[in-house]
């Protein structure tokens, strides 16, 4: 089943079409990876599928009871979140936020689930350390817990690896391939590192104001665009 289809879509921003006529699904069990060079539609796709900029054509559907406010999203760094003032507990715990609702306080089980994606994810002993004082491996593990805690169906990450060390981010991969597997949560994930996300994604999309290219990492891996992307001769 899947739970984002986009049909004929197309995207303006600031009066520009930078996104016209694209159709592509994400299935239960997918981890989709976005490549596409600077300035080819990749973010402003982020916003729309998130429900933060409407397609001004096409149709964005969400299937087997998702809802925009239940994807789990890590944005690009940014020097505000790197500073973040707060305990990695209040941090992951306020990926619950969505689902709280009206309520004016978390609930035992908003905790729990906090507490247990900050297992998943091996930072439960950082759990009372300042977020601003961490590393960023540490920082992005602490982002993805709190991904984690707003969905149970589908992570979207956007360039999560930028600023990683090749140590750091091959361990990232790793827990997100571990995550798409175990927990069966659908990836979908904007990267300019295509050779190591082609080792652990299922499928490709790659943006060039539309779909140049759409389908398994292996056929993609056996295309002409990809033989070219991936050979050299087209840069992120």
């Amino acid at each position: 089943m899947a739970l984002i289809k986009c049909e004929n879509i197309s995207i303006a921003y600031e009066g520009q079409t930078v996104v016209h006529d694209l159709s592509f699904q994400v299935g239960e069990d997918d981890y989709l990876c976005i490549v596409g060079e600077n300035g080819s539609g990749k973010s402003t796709l982020v916003k729309s599928l998130l429900g933060l900029k409407a397609p001004a054509k096409g149709k964005i559907i969400l299937g087997d009871g998702l809802s925009q406010n239940e994807i789990g999203y890590l944005p690009q760094q940014t020097d505000v979140q790197k500073d973040f003032p707060a305990s990695v507990y209040e941090v992951v715990l306020s990926g619950r936020l969505n689902s709280r609702g009206l309520r004016p306080f978390y609930t035992a089980a908003d905790k729990n689930n906090a507490r247990e994606n900050m297992d998943l994810l091996g930072i439960r002993e950082l759990e009372k350390q300042c977020f601003r004082d961490l590393s960023g491996g540490q920082k992005q593990r602490v982002l993805l817990a709190r991904a984690l805690c707003a969905t149970r169906k589908l992570l979207l990450l956007d360039e999560p690896v930028t600023g990683l060390d090749p140590i750091v981010t091959q361990e990232f991969y790793q827990l997100l391939r571990q995550i798409n597997r175990d927990s069966e949560i659908a990836v979908v994930m904007v990267s300019h590192d295509i050779e190591s996300t082609m080792e652990y994604a299922s499928h490709i999309l790659h943006l060039q104001e539309t779909a140049l290219f759409f389908g398994t990492a292996e056929e993609y891996r056996n295309s002409e665009i990809g033989k070219a992307f991936l050979g050299g001769e087209q840069r992120v």
